[in-house]
């Protein structure tokens, strides 16, 4: 009885000495882990099955790493082109641990791969950017060029694009790929994020693009100062032609009633020239004379000779 409870201590011991030294540890799918012993990697394939798994307690040491697609996001870079312009490119990339024995032989936590990263990208993209025109930086395409004011735009608006943003992306990461091969990563994708002027040429930029819509403005509105001013002269002309037009068909108007008129006259006074010259007289009279005037007659005179006859 006493030999079963001293194994059954026995056994209690060693399993508290097992789990309390970290003989037991649990790999996550999303995990890799190399076993190390006194800080040097045993021999044998890292672990990147899944499941629970047994180590030497107390002497050895589980290192974990990631399994999945990771991220790389760099740091603004002020870089200058092959037309000496001085620009903010700005990247980002995607990488995983491919051979997890070689990187922690080489690199040792994601920290150290980060820095390391950092250098190689870095280094190849300002490599490729200041190979290539701005132009080339930018663009993708030899899709119709948008001119906007700013510097150079004059000379970059006729060329043609031969690689373009795309392709010197491309450029980049086959260029860190060959440099990562033996740190047991794998670079999966690299991107310019963002692509802009430094601080001096972007002010000089937004001036000559400011000036440039000031430029425009003042283009459109000298045309319209012209068109108000063709519009207004055609304006004139109409109104003019049609006032002489009017004018010229009143005159006639007036001449015709006129040479009416006078031929009334005239028959009437061939018909009558005594009653005629009558109402000649008295029109005279009525326009002539008014309420305070005196009248002085000689006896010869016509009038006095009609008032004469009218007794």
């Amino acid at each position: 009885m006493k030999g079963a409870m001293i194994v059954v201590v026995a056994a209690l011991v060693l399993l508290a000495l097992l789990v309390f030294g970290g003989a037991f540890f649990i790999v996550d799918e999303t995990q890799q882990v190399v076993i190390t012993r006194f800080g040097e990697p045993r021999p044998g394939d890292p672990i990147s099955e899944p499941g629970l798994k047994v180590k030497v307690p107390f002497i050895d040491k589980a290192n974990y790493f990631d399994k999945r697609f990771l991220e790389w996001d760099g740091d603004p870079n002020q870089v200058p082109t092959r037309d000496k312009r001085f620009i903010h490119v700005d990247t980002y990339s995607r990488w995983r641990i491919t051979d997890p024995l070689k990187y922690f032989q080489r690199l040792r936590t994601e920290l150290g791969a980060l820095g390391r990263l950092s250098d190689i990208l870095d280094g190849e993209t300002r490599n490729v950017v200041a190979r290539h025109d701005l132009i080339e930086v930018v663009r993708s395409s030899n899709r119709e060029f948008a001119v906007t004011g700013i510097p150079g735009e004059e000379t970059d608006a006729g060329k043609e694009i031969v690689q373009g943003r795309a392709k010197l992306a491309v450029e980049v990461l086959e260029s860190a790929q060959a440099r990562t091969e033996d740190l047991g990563i794998e670079i999966l994708d690299f991107r310019f994020k963002r692509i802009n002027y430094v601080d001096e040429v972007r002010r000089e930029v937004y001036n000559r693009m400011i000036s440039e819509r000031n430029r425009i403005a003042e283009q459109f509105r000298s045309e319209g100062a012209g068109e108000s001013a063709r519009i207004s002269g055609e304006k004139e002309l109409e109104l003019k032609l049609i006032t002489s037009e009017a004018y010229r068909q009143a005159q006639e108007i007036k001449g015709k009633a006129d040479a009416e008129a006078a031929d009334l006259y005239a028959a009437a006074y061939n018909r009558d020239p005594e009653f005629y010259r009558f109402l000649k007289t008295m029109e005279i009279f009525t326009e002539a004379l008014d309420k305070d005037t005196v009248l002085v007659l000689s006896t010869d005179g016509e009038f006095l000779r009609y008032l004469s006859r009218a007794k």
